[in-house]
């Protein structure tokens, strides 16, 4: 048993978590859209307007804040014209960067916006700059959010929908360094600023724009972009950083070594540093944090699971994904001074998801089930947590925590990362009034997972914990993740 000894001190609030830090993302990639989140007005699946319902209903048990649509490499080839009106009318296309199925366009903005109005978060809609044009953008927003007359909004009225939804947030293009469109950061640039001035804030709605950023390390594109916006442009910037070994060689997800799952653990854990580094260089240019980092790509990347297609990217999710969950969270949380949205990549049926659908059948995995435990984070306010921790093989900590203060509540989340050694951890708490303590856990051996024949051997169970003269005592099994709330006097 590793005993670790931390400190919380809930007066120090370091910054504010937003909501959106714990977002999704659903692109029109494999079974992630259709025979996923929507399976048509027509299935016996129970949906409302082809929405899957247990999924909507999985969606809101876990406060999902925000989803962003429609992708992704396929945002920048969709036409959003083609998704609007009488479905059997609308365009099919071909998914050039998804195993090549044809797209009939049956799930569009009306489809996405109802999906996002049902399970009550925020839609995040990914613009095409690599294939589409300036008035196609334009005319999007326009269609979406403007109350008054106009072609775009009588078109929208036509379709069905007489009053304008809101649109927050708008990313003016997706990976514009490479699948949109291969440009240069200084080019893209340019093309954002010229994109993003013709996206208008009309009857009262205020898009909060995000403009393209690095890949993973690519420190100069953020370099670039931080010379050429000021906050009158640009938000945010978005960072895409997926965990995995090799791009040629990306291993299983449900049967690996030790030795993979501790290069794994540390292949995560390099998402504190990419987020240290890129901040620094925002820093100097936006000393205010007036333009915020969101981290709309992020998870695990395996091969495809054996007999499906390698265009759908459909992977098992064991404990070791929910232990790259949790240890990202945490970093997250750690960071919200500057990262103001995070998209796991993605939602369903599609890498590292949170669900996954056969048939009738749907599974909640270990990934969800991260989720759920720290979902009491969004909002709060993030205060000083500090462990003693413990370097395991690769490099990356045995114990990941961080803590919020929120409607009088201190939520704490750790994870023992350790796929051998319990952890012991004893917490004092300073500026809180600690009376009582109700703490949840999800736990289990590594290769783990839960499928369609047990869609419940991985669950969240209640944990042990105790509050004695103001110190927090807990037990962590090795590969854990836990919620601990401390309520006050």
């Amino acid at each position: 048993m590793k005993k670790f000894s931390m400190l919380i001190n809930a007066a120090d609030v370091r910054s504010h978590i937003a909501p959106e830090i714990y977002g999704h993302f659903s692109e029109h990639l494999g079974r992630c859209i259709y025979n996923g989140i929507y399976v048509g007005e027509n299935s016996p699946i129970p949906n409302v307007r082809g929405i899957r319902s247990d999924i909507v209903e999985a969606f809101k048990n876990i406060k999902m804040p925000l989803l962003r649509w429609p992708g992704g490499c396929f945002a920048d080839e969709y036409h959003w014209k083609d998704g609007i009106g009488e479905k059997s009318q609308r365009k099919k296309m071909v998914n050039t960067n998804w195993g090549g199925v044809t797209e009939d366009n049956s799930f569009g903005t009306h489809e996405f916006m109802d999906l996002c109005e049902q399970v009550g978060c925020q839609p995040y809609i990914a613009g095409n700059v690599g294939s589409g044009t300036v008035q196609e953008l334009a005319e999007w927003v326009e269609y979406i959010t403007f109350d008054g007359i106009s072609p775009m909004a009588d078109l929208r009225r036509k379709n069905g929908r007489e009053k304008p939804w809101k649109l927050k947030y708008l990313g003016i293009g997706n990976e514009n360094w490479g699948c949109g469109g291969s440009m240069r950061p200084e080019y893209y640039a340019d093309v954002y600023r010229r994109f993003q001035s013709f996206c208008k804030n009309y009857s009262g709605n205020e898009l909060f724009k995000i403009a393209c950023g690095p890949s993973s390390s690519d420190y100069n594109w953020t370099e670039v972009m931080m010379k050429n916006l000021g906050e009158w442009h640009a938000k945010a910037i978005s960072l895409h950083y997926y965990a995995l070994r090799d791009w040629n060689n990306k291993g299983k997800a449900a049967e690996f070594t030790d030795e993979q799952y501790y290069e794994l653990m540390n292949t995560a854990n390099y998402m504190d540093e990419l987020i240290t580094r890129h901040t620094q260089i925002m820093d100097r240019y936006d000393p205010e944090n007036k333009i915020g980092l969101a981290v709309d790509e992020w998870g695990t990347w395996y091969d495809v699971e054996e007999g499906t297609n390698p265009g759908f990217l459909y992977q098992q999710n064991t404990m070791r994904d929910a232990m790259v969950a949790a240890l990202t969270l945490n970093i997250f949380n750690r960071h919200s001074g500057r990262v103001v949205m995070a998209n796991l990549a993605q939602a369903v049926n599609v890498l590292q998801a949170l669900v996954l659908t056969e048939g009738e059948k749907m599974v909640k995995t270990p990934t969800y089930h991260v989720f759920d435990l720290y979902k009491e984070h969004q909002g709060g306010e993030a205060v000083y947590c500090w462990s003693e921790n413990e370097q395991m093989a690769g490099g990356a900590p045995m114990l990941s925590t961080s803590a919020s203060v929120k409607d009088g509540v201190l939520t704490i989340t750790a994870a023992n990362c350790s796929m051998s050694e319990p952890a012991e951890i004893n917490c004092g708490i300073n500026g809180f009034a600690a009376a009582s303590v109700k703490a949840r856990i999800l736990t289990g051996a590594a290769r783990d997972l839960n499928d369609f024949d047990c869609p419940e051997k991985l669950t969240i169970k209640p944990l042990e914990a105790k509050l004695e003269n103001g110190v927090l005592k807990a037990e962590l099994p090795p590969c854990s993740a836990a919620e601990i709330r401390i309520f006050a006097e």
